[in-house]
């Protein structure tokens, strides 16, 4: 899961032909190919559900999370603060993807900023660790460079 942060905002997005009920309020996320780990992923992740390039702050943890009804399995999650590595980005802009996890047609969504305060709106336990980021951010200066990127 990426939080990925730029200010007092964090990067979501909602998909474009299903329902905000079924869908809802998502952050970048996805599964850890083979032989990348999961640092990699997420960024990677990131890059391709939004096209922006960003780095890993720091761990956040993990989660296990059951995906039943969609299927009946357990995932861990992993939890990242990220920030972007470029000077600016859209406040609203539309992304998408063809080659999803479980395949098929092409997929778009609207990609923009929420206000952290209300990051609470986050679906299907992408909100997890929402505690743990707003902790993490009045521990880590991600304007300054005191930050060390994750190994």
């Amino acid at each position: 899961m990426a939080y990925v942060v730029s200010g007092d905002r964090l990067l979501v997005f909602t998909h474009d032909d299903v329902p905000l009920e079924i869908s809802g309020v998502q952050v970048p996320a996805g599964s850890v190919e083979p032989g990348e780990t999961p640092e990699e992923a997420v960024v990677r992740e990131v890059l391709e559900e939004t096209g922006l390039t960003s780095r890993v702050v720091m761990s956040l943890g993990t989660e296990d999370y059951g995906v039943w009804p969609y299927r009946a399995e357990i995932h861990e999650r992993h939890f990242f603060l990220l920030e972007l590595t470029e000077v600016e980005a859209p406040e609203r802009w539309t992304a998408g993807e063809g080659n999803s996890s479980v395949g098929g047609a092409f997929k778009s969504w609207t990609c923009w900023w929420l206000p952290l305060v209300d990051a609470h709106v986050l679906c299907a336990g992408f909100g997890a660790r929402v505690a743990q980021l707003e902790h993490s951010l009045a521990i880590v200066d991600l304007a300054g460079t005191d930050a060390e990127p994750a190994s």
